[in-house]
């Protein structure tokens, strides 16, 4: 696959195209409906060979805007590969897995990856000073759960990957994003679950802190 980056214009920025507020209260899922879902969902590393709901995908990337975000900056990206792209990321991947951990270890991962029904990438604009892209990163990983918890409503689960591929300039350069103002948050991978794991997590005592 050959591109060369094209740039976005210095002034193109993300405003918010539509407001929304909740009138009917009612509607919303309930306290426990809500728990559930989050205590529920599953990093999946196993999906059936099918695709996901191509609509169902796109309504999950259009969730990513209400993320909170300070300031409204709204730095995120995404990317829907296709196969061709798709393919070339693999290689990608590959290659560095192959020079790193050897011919097993780039073989292995690369039957894996060949399985995974349907590829994401989300990235964010980098702007403003050091504060501000941190807020960014933060505000892109709330946009990547929003997508997360609507996929896992409609039986779709999600991967999120951040290895060496997605810090390679030669990985942004496949998206036509520009390396010197975006950088890679996830290389999402969806798809229908074959299995879903089951996952300990550690207490609230572990981590909450009561102050007076």
């Amino acid at each position: 696959m050959s591109s060369s980056f094209q740039g976005r214009p210095a002034s193109a920025k993300l405003r918010p195209a539509v407001s929304f507020a909740i009138t009917e209260i009612t509607m919303l899922p309930t306290t426990e409906q809500t728990a559930e879902l989050i205590q529920s969902r599953r990093t999946i590393h196993a999906f059936k060979p099918e695709k996901p709901d191509a609509t169902l995908v796109a309504k999950a990337v259009e969730l990513i805007r209400w993320a909170p975000n300070h300031r409204f900056t709204e730095p995120w990206r995404v990317y829907l590969l296709g196969e061709e792209t798709t393919k070339d990321v693999l290689d990608i991947s590959e290659r560095l897995i192959r020079e790193k951990r050897g011919d097993a270890a780039a073989d292995s991962k690369r039957e894996k990856w060949n399985a995974v029904p349907q590829w994401l990438v989300v990235t964010q604009q980098l702007a403003g000073d050091k504060l501000q892209q941190q807020e960014d990163y933060a505000a892109c990983a709330t946009a990547i759960q929003n997508l997360q918890l609507y996929l896992w409503s409609a039986g779709i689960g999600v991967k999120w990957t951040s290895g060496p591929v997605i810090r390679s300039a030669e990985f942004l350069e496949l998206l036509w994003a520009d390396p010197g103002t975006e950088q890679a948050v996830g290389l999402l991978q969806l798809g229908y679950p074959a299995e879903v794991p089951s996952i300990p997590r550690k207490p609230v005592a572990d981590y909450l802190i009561t102050l007076p």
